[in-house]
């Protein structure tokens, strides 16, 4: 259990800061779609694939010091940003995770899209065990309310497929 805190801090560590909690929850899936050793469990959930596990990891370790959370109140809703805090960089380095464990060029990559991308790249890989003309049908039923055009859909597809063989 405390190799997946050092997994999710050295993610943050990594990144600088992840803004946004669906925006994490999307890279550390997508992550773990592109092999990399998150273990956290996933079903689908109104924006596509979620944690509850990482959640619950996530708000340990705001209450361990580990990671900063900012809640911002952006329009009607609140936004959340994390980064790692001198307490987890102390537990990191205390746990000492091999070198090249996570892929920080992966989680920067992912961490420079826009969580509404994101969702779709989850949900993409979600049913990529479907036929292709499958899941777009159910992008376009489960995900109406996003509006996502039949290019953003193409750009998932092509988005993946340049993270697999970057990877």
């Amino acid at each position: 259990m405390l190799h997946e805190h050092a997994k999710l801090l050295s993610l943050l560590k990594g990144t600088g800061e992840v803004v946004g909690r669906k925006k994490l929850q999307k890279m550390v899936y997508i992550a773990k779609k592109m092999n990399e050793p998150f273990r956290e469990k996933y079903q689908f959930h109104m924006y596509g694939p979620y944690s509850e596990e990482l959640t619950l990891q996530m708000e340990e370790m705001c209450q361990a010091d580990f990671i900063g959370e900012i809640r911002e109140k952006k329009g009607g809703y609140y936004q959340y940003r994390y980064e790692i805090a001198s307490k987890g960089e102390e537990f990191l380095e205390a746990v000492r995770l091999p070198e090249g464990t996570i892929n920080e060029n992966l989680l920067r990559r992912l961490n420079d899209s826009s969580s509404k991308f994101l969702e779709l790249v989850s949900t993409v890989l979600y049913f990529e065990h479907l036929p292709k003309e499958e899941i777009k049908a159910k992008i376009e039923k489960l995900k109406a309310r996003q509006n996502y055009s039949a290019e953003d859909i193409e750009e998932a597809f092509s988005y993946i497929e340049s993270l697999r063989n970057s990877h």
